[in-house]
């Protein structure tokens, strides 16, 4: 598979924001959170890191952005987004394994409990469930050394 690894620029403010309020709209339980507020968070945590995502492009088409960054002695996989038309050919797999090698430390990324294509990929790449946040999201960890499919 022949991806290109570029790094982000201002103008994808926008789609990582609409790509980050999809999710939350499709699998947060937004009666449980102070949506507007979360939004915000969401959007000040994109402007302020922008720089530190990665757009992936195919065929020179973009397909995906994620954020791969260190956390308190963690690498954590952050906003790991697929453009639908795009999912289930493999590049996904391919990001997770990528970020996997580029790291000699144990990795880990928050994902919707009810997005069960996404856990079950990461559990797949060897990462487990250490934590349930408000019956919505897991944080999911991949230990040093752990088994890659």
């Amino acid at each position: 598979m022949n991806l290109i690894y570029v790094p982000a620029e201002e103008s994808d403010f926008e789609p990582l924001f609409r790509l980050s309020k999809g999710l939350i709209d499709r699998y947060e339980n937004i009666s449980q959170i102070d949506y507007f507020k979360v939004l915000s968070w969401v959007g000040n945590k994109i402007e302020k890191n922008i720089s530190e995502y990665t757009c992936i492009f195919r065929d020179s088409q973009k397909v995906r952005y994620y954020r791969f960054h260190c956390m308190d002695e963690k690498m954590e996989l952050d906003d790991i987004y697929i453009f639908t038309p795009c999912q289930g050919q493999g590049i996904g797999s391919e990001i997770i394994r990528k970020c996997i090698s580029e790291t000699g430390l144990s990795i880990v990324l928050y994902v919707f409990i009810q997005n069960m294509r996404a856990v079950s990929l990461y559990k797949k790449l060897g990462f487990r469930i250490t934590e349930t946040i408000r019956d919505s999201r897991y944080i999911m960890e991949r230990k040093l050394g752990a088994f890659q499919a």
